[in-house]
């Protein structure tokens, strides 16, 4: 679906900008370290990796309100530097200092491209993951982190693998509104069937939704596209592409109106199965919730029924933090189908 007007490109500088001012405000960080799953799972994944860290240098990539900085000085950390960009990282020192961890944590204003650290360090300790783990990720800056700062062989980086995961899926909210102008004429007496094509293309969109989709509205086991190993990835491979193959047989009849994206991250564990955070439907949500792909028009299934593809993930144009998703896929006997999607950037519109 074409759009009438063009984004304008943003520079790198406006678009850290506009970044790094998202998380000036407290509710940002009150949604994040309420959302238990997420920072449970850390101070988790962190206690677990106690013998790795204690008596260890830590770099917290991103660090906020110092809340990761803090776990792992409870993990035993020697010293932790805490690298945060924007001005809650006022609030981290007085976090730090409230907690009795001025002597373990230094708090440092900045990128962590442009900081100097005293020393090297042998853990890197981030939570760095967007919405479809890519969008307005900080992931870029682990990766710089990782290839300058973290001594090597044998360095650590919490979590240590991203995984990503697909599935079509049933939305019966969109559904009703579709349905709802052809109901008009019983209520009001006024015909508006007309205008279900014209919401179809409203609803049915090329946004990328953020919405928490229900196990229920599920109709395939989830498919894995793509694996990210911390250690090893590259800026590079990023800047190009995320992609991946995907095949889901569908569990019985139904209506796909949409493809669900979803992501973990895996922290590893010492003599035991890595611990993970997940964002699938189908484990108790978090504020990541799912992205929601929808088709332009839903397609009916039965029991089997094959859903096969690729998708890739890839940086905006107008702003390399933002990303796209294009997928390429078939459902069943259809003729085979092809759909970008980028989750809608009202910052630099208004800029416009």
């Amino acid at each position: 679906m074409s759009h009438a007007v063009k984004k304008r490109k943003l520079d790198k500088t406006r678009q850290d900008s506009l970044y790094f001012d998202s998380y000036s405000d407290v509710t940002i960080h009150e949604e994040m370290i309420a959302d238990h799953v997420r920072t449970n799972t850390y101070r988790s994944g962190i206690l677990r990796n106690s013998e790795s860290i204690r008596g260890k240098v830590v770099l917290d990539v991103g660090a906020g309100t110092g809340v990761l900085s803090v776990f792992c000085v409870q993990a035993g950390a020697r010293k932790v530097y805490a690298v945060e960009a924007c001005s809650i990282a006022d609030q981290a020192v007085k976090i730090v200092k409230q907690n009795h961890m001025e002597d373990r944590i230094q708090v440092i204003r900045g990128t962590v491209e442009t900081v100097d650290l005293p020393e090297m360090v042998e853990v890197i300790v981030s939570e760095w993951m967007g919405y479809a783990l890519l969008h307005e990720s900080m992931l870029n800056s682990v990766l710089y982190a990782r290839d300058k700062w973290l001594k090597k062989p044998g360095g650590l980086i919490l979590p240590s693998r991203a995984e990503l995961f697909i599935a079509p899926v049933s939305d019966p909210v969109v559904e009703d509104r579709l349905n709802f102008w052809c109901t008009v004429k019983d209520q009001y007496g006024v015909d508006m069937s007309c205008m279900s094509d014209f919401a179809r293309r409203c609803i049915m969109n090329s946004d990328i939704a953020v919405n928490s989709v229900t196990v229920e509205d599920v109709l395939s086991h989830p498919s894995r596209f793509a694996e990210l190993d911390l250690h090893s990835v590259t800026p590079e491979e990023l800047l190009r592409s995320v992609t991946g193959r995907f095949r889901c047989e569908c569990f019985g009849s139904a209506t796909v109106n949409a493809l669900c994206v979803w992501f973990t991250v895996t922290f590893p564990c010492p003599d035991k199965p890595g611990l993970v955070l997940s964002t699938s439907p189908f484990m108790p949500e978090t504020h990541w919730k799912q992205a929601v792909l929808y088709l332009d028009a839903p397609v009916d299934v039965v029991q089997d029924t094959e859903v096969e593809g690729e998708i890739s993930m890839y940086p905006a144009e107008h702003s390399a933090r933002h990303i796209c998703i294009r997928a390429d896929f078939t459902i069943g006997e259809q003729k085979r189908q092809t759909k970008t999607f980028s989750i809608p950037d009202w910052s630099s519109e208004a800029q416009q």
